[in-house]
């Protein structure tokens, strides 16, 4: 499906609004971008026209972003845009929504500390073990029989194994 992915950076204009709702917990809030631009004249940064795009959060998503988020943060939102047009008292309004995948601070203008969520336990089966992917000694690889076979005759010395290390990750 073609669908019109864009990245916004701009700032949180209204406080994020969240419903539980039967099919899943969304949210919405409005984000200003104002596209900035050099002026040669003045020789300063001068604000340009502000765009105002109202972003869906749903699930998980839409629980992080309204515990997150308040007016004035600087974000970036990446999502699916969504251009609607309706006809309200008679005149023609169009608007600009943002079905959000991915919502972040813009750490280029301040810090933020993330915090991991807790995960709902949905796993329906027992855990797996991990499979074992040594080859056993005294086994050799393809690689190692096929260049056995092509050197049938001549006396070589065994080939030696090379493995990985094995480094404990925390």
């Amino acid at each position: 499906m073609n669908e019109t992915m864009i990245c916004t950076v701009g700032n949180v204009a209204t406080q994020p609004v969240f419903r539980d709702l039967t099919n899943g917990p969304s949210a919405r809030f409005r984000l200003a971008v104002t596209a900035r631009y050099w002026d040669r004249e003045k020789s300063a940064w001068t604000d340009g026209h502000t765009n105002f795009f109202t972003v869906w959060a749903n699930r998980q998503l839409a629980t992080n972003a309204s515990a997150s988020l308040a007016v004035g943060d600087p974000v970036v939102v990446q999502g699916r845009l969504k251009v609607r047009t309706d006809v309200r008292e008679g005149q023609s309004r169009t608007s600009a929504d943002i079905d959000a995948v991915a919502i972040g601070h813009d750490l280029a203008r301040g810090t933020a500390a993330f915090r991991r969520t807790g995960r709902a336990e949905t796993s329906a089966s027992p855990p797996q073990p991990e499979p074992n992917w040594e080859t056993p000694a005294g086994e050799a690889t393809t690689g190692e029989s096929e260049a056995a076979e092509s050197e049938a005759g001549e006396s070589r010395a065994p080939a030696q194994e090379h493995r990985p290390e094995v480094v404990a990750v925390a």
